[in-house]
């Protein structure tokens, strides 16, 4: 060459290698040096005036994770213009919308990156998700079908799940909930989950044998524990179901279907004093769970404590405005507080709310009797029996001995007979003032003891992966990956109640 050329060449810029620091990046990132890492960022950007893919998207990351989610979509969205043919710009991209409760716009973008790789089967996870979220859930199932179809995993078993149990299919949800645990037999979440299915559905034996699955591969899971617990309280084992709730404390001291359980264990076992111990620091823990204040009502009325159980009642109900069984309840307290008409007030708009619970109208009628209002008590009564009689024919329950004497009391008193065929025979003809306790039937509110509402939307938590291992170098590094969209969180047991067990003076 010319010495001229050749000192020209020799003395040229160099050109920045935009990757040479991505190792360094990477490393910052997955030890969770993030002041350190976005240092290094600032760095290489500087370096590459901005045009390093690798940095812009770790910084979004970053960001995301920091709680900057509308900032970081947008470094996502400059990674997708610089790198137009990567699905996995266009899946953060969407995974942002999504956490911004864009659904609809997330759903275009991966439906964008489905096109660049159309066997990706987060993309159709992550759409089923979505489609959950806007309520479509024929398109969410067509979705979550797809990723299975292109690969198993436990999440998207419990997505599809979750869409079963929203339409209300219990056997759908329980079939899909199977196969997960054939796939997967160690995963408690799933073993958990299916418990509870079997457990709403009054199916103890295999619910005992998910949950006691689950209990042995993680002993301290608090909701295999309260799950198990709740069906030997129902079963009326309450020491073996507080020795099970003792070891959910250790790990959970703060959950108020705990406390409310432990609680109606020591009601069942007349410890009152400790049930209302137990029930006030469950209402600490949770104000506004009607549950909790329905079974303060109730032990309050159980001791006599009436203008106490009045004040929680009330509260119920002004959570619970719908549940005829908390008006029968709140007029049981307000007639021993003697004051009669409001206590009639309350018992119209417990009869008027509950179409199947009998002994609604049997307390009614006590109280009409107890009046003098003979006409009213006989129509109450009446309608005590077309409930009776309906429940006889509709289910296999039988009725409570006290409920079976008192109605048959009345009945004499009013004149009407012993026609009714109850399960058990009468002790003693003379007629006194008592409300009765039922036996748990299909129609009514569950019992406070049954937990039947444990596996209503139930869901799981996304299970992040780890990142890349990556090496050093200046070569690009594989970025941190795009992972499944998170379902909502996971329902706790829900607070079992006690039978309503009344009296009325």
């Amino acid at each position: 060459f010319p010495i001229g050329k050749e000192k020209s060449i020799l003395n040229s810029p160099e050109f920045p290698i935009l990757e040479k620091q991505n190792w360094l990046i990477h490393l910052h990132y997955i030890r969770k040096d993030f002041e350190a890492c976005k240092a290094v960022i600032k760095e290489q950007l500087q370096e590459t005036q901005g045009l390093c893919e690798y940095a812009i998207y770790v910084q979004a990351l970053i960001l995301r994770l920091e709680g900057n989610i509308q900032e970081s979509l947008g470094l996502f969205q400059m990674c997708a213009v610089l790198s137009p043919q990567c699905a996995d710009n266009l899946k953060q991209v969407a995974r942002s919308l999504f956490l911004l409760g864009k659904h609809k716009a997330a759903i275009e973008v991966y439906n964008e990156a489905a096109k660049l790789n159309q066997k990706d089967w987060e993309i159709c996870h992550n759409l089923g998700v979505c489609y959950i979220y806007l309520k479509q859930f024929d398109k969410a199932q067509d979705q979550l079908l797809n990723a299975l179809h292109l690969n198993r995993h436990d999440l998207t078993y419990i997505m599809l799940g979750k869409i079963f149990l929203l339409k209300g299919d219990l056997d759908k949800a329980i079939e899909i909930y199977k196969k997960a645990v054939e796939f997967s037999p160690e995963n408690t979440e799933l073993l958990t989950t299916l418990g509870l299915l079997y457990l709403q559905l009054g199916i103890y034996q295999k619910a005992f044998e998910h949950l006691g699955n689950t209990l042995t591969y993680d002993p301290t899971n608090h909701k295999a524990i309260l799950a198990a617990g709740s069906m030997m309280q129902t079963h009326g084992d309450f020491d073996v179901a507080l020795t099970k709730y003792k070891v959910a404390a250790c790990g959970v001291t703060e959950s108020p279907p705990l406390w409310n359980n432990i609680a109606m264990c020591f009601f069942g076992k007349k410890k009152y004093v400790a049930a209302i111990s137990c029930l006030k620091r469950a209402n600490y823990l949770a104000p506004l769970e009607w549950k909790i204040l329905y079974n303060l009502g109730l032990v309050h009325l159980t001791m006599q404590q009436y203008a106490s159980a009045f004040h929680f009642l009330s509260a119920a109900i002004n959570f619970q405005p719908k549940m005829g069984e908390l008006y029968m309840l709140l007029a049981v307290a307000l007639t021993n507080l003697e004051d009669t008409e409001n206590a009639k007030r309350a018992y119209e708009e417990a009869v008027r709310l509950d179409k199947c619970n009998p002994l609604v109208n049997l307390n009614y009628a006590v109280l009409l009797y107890n009046q003098g209002e003979k006409r009213g008590a006989l129509a109450q009564y009446q309608e005590m029996e077309k409930k009776v009689n309906l429940l006889k024919y509709s289910s296999s329950l039988e009725f409570d001995p006290e409920m079976v004497e008192v109605a048959q009391k009345l009945g004499a008193a009013l004149q009407v007979g012993e026609a009714l065929v109850w399960t058990k025979p009468v002790k003693d003809p003379k007629s006194k003032h008592q409300t009765a306790s039922t036996s748990k039937a299909a129609c009514f509110q569950q019992p406070l003891g049954s937990n039947q509402a444990l596996g209503q939307a139930m869901s799981s938590a996304a299970t992040y992966g780890k990142l890349p291992s990556g090496a050093g170098g200046t070569s690009q590094l594989t970025k941190p990956p795009s992972l499944p969209l998170e379902p909502e969180p996971t329902m706790e047991a829900q607070p079992t109640e006690a039978s309503a067990q009344t009296r009325e003076k």
